[in-house]
């Protein structure tokens, strides 16, 4: 079970001076995973840790024989080119490790000499997609973007009936997720106007990003066997910034009956850096559903589930147009929304996925659906924001959006932080470019 231990206590400090400094996502109370390298560089793909400024490069410190036991064996996976080998050995090598790195992070460690010298200046790093994902399904946890997108797509049937029982998901495309950086092509396909007798294809006009939360799957279960809601903490290894882009005209022609398929699959975007679940245990909350609502069936529910399943998680969505760009114009916030607004809990998805007997594997990877809150400044979404596209969105440079255009980038901050608390849980952020069709 995870608990909050020595790992969280806000008053560490480590001799890697930019973790200390107000405001840092990397702090020691963090420690997230990462595959990288150094720009440009024939180096191998392998596994790092953030702290500070820098990172600390896990196969450098593997080869210096420091650690031992358990700690020692999960530095041995992450010296691979994906954490797929680190995931599948379980929470208690994953926190074993934790524990070694914080210690030996800590301001007056016996490991400084040991590991400063393993250090890596992040601007000097490129980052890869951290796990081989093998199987990715994307949810619809967030009540708030269902009802406001189902107002635009069914007016008089927003909240499809089984919305409040099922934890919805459908199972997307692994191959094109990509990492930070990425840059993506407008995509094409069919698309039908409401007053045409028939579709057309032609690239995408409704272009979309969705805030959302990247879930990864570290060990995994047997086929026929299920993951018990209580347990899954031993079974996610964390979670990461994601954008799910989405093509809203091609969606509205395709989604029936059978929900999303190319309007998701020619992209979506990870961030580099895992915040495992330990790390975020200090953030983990009380979770409800409001009395007039129907309560989840027996295998969704408990009174952990209750008392932890929520996350405290601030998400944020920047935008910058090629004319920002041109005139050295730093990312304009569009929305904000905090992941504990969330229909259902990370617990509840895993435990779902897993009640027919269907099998996880190590690197599988979990979108969250696209987090929304309740009021319109939390929308996690421009078809939200702007109304199906009949509200423009002004923005301070005096350029207009209802969806993305060519030239646009987007970027997600993400961090957990308590009140009267200097020390805040990032993730980094991610961030993705539009280019034009290739059609």
């Amino acid at each position: 079970m995870i608990t909050i231990n020595h790992t969280h206590n806000p008053d560490l400090k480590s001799w890697v001076e930019a973790a200390n400094e107000k405001g840092c996502d990397f702090p020691i109370q963090n420690i997230p995973f990462a595959i990288f390298r150094r720009k440009g560089s024939n180096e191998p793909f392998r596994g790092g840790v953030a702290i500070g400024n820098q990172i600390l490069d896990l196969m450098a410190l593997n080869a210096t024989g420091h650690f031992t036991g358990k700690a020692a064996t999960a530095l041995v996976s992450c010296c691979e080119a994906t954490l797929n080998d680190f995931m599948a050995l379980g929470f208690e090598y994953w926190s074993a490790l934790r524990h070694e790195l914080s210690a030996g992070l800590t301001v007056n460690s016996g490991d400084q000499a040991v590991l400063q010298q393993c250090l890596v200046d992040m601007a000097e790093a490129e980052y890869d997609v951290p796990a081989r994902i093998g199987d990715y399904t994307d949810f619809y946890t967030s009540v708030h973007h269902a009802t406001s997108v189902g107002k635009l797509f069914r007016p008089d049937n927003p909240l499809l009936p089984n919305y409040k029982w099922v934890p919805i998901g459908y199972h997307g495309r692994s191959s094109s997720i990509g990492i930070s950086g990425q840059k993506l092509h407008r995509p094409a396909g069919q698309t039908k106007a409401p007053d045409a007798q028939s579709p057309q294809v032609s690239p995408c006009k409704r272009l979309d990003y969705e805030l959302e939360v990247g879930i990864y799957i570290g060990s995994g279960n047997e086929l026929g066997s299920t993951i018990e809601l209580d347990n899954t903490d031993q079974h996610v290894f964390g979670v990461c910034l994601f954008n799910d882009w989405s093509a809203r005209d091609i969606q509205a022609w395709e989604y029936q009956p059978l929900g999303p398929f190319l309007a998701k699959s020619f992209a979506s975007t990870v961030s580099p850096w895992i915040v495992t679940q330990e790390a975020l245990a200090p953030y983990q909350g009380q979770w409800s559903r409001p009395k007039s609502d129907p309560q989840p069936l027996p295998y969704l529910e408990s009174a952990k589930n209750r008392e932890s399943g929520a996350l405290d998680m601030e998400l944020e969505a920047y935008i910058k147009t090629a004319k920002m760009r041109d005139s050295d114009e730093p990312y304009e916030k569009l929305s904000h929304s905090n992941f504990r607004d969330s229909y259902w809990t990370v617990s509840q998805m895993v435990a779902h996925h897993t009640i027919n007997g269907c099998n996880l594997k190590p690197g599988d990877f979990f979108g969250s659906g696209t987090q929304s809150g309740p009021t319109l400044e939390e929308a996690g979404s421009l078809m939200e924001l702007s109304n199906g596209g009949k509200q423009p969105i002004t923005l301070a440079n005096g350029e207009t959006r209802t969806f993305l255009e060519d030239g646009d980038a987007i970027m997600f901050k993400g961090y957990c932080q308590k009140q009267n608390s200097d020390v805040r849980i990032g993730f980094g952020q991610v961030v993705g470019y539009i280019l034009p069709s290739r059609y």
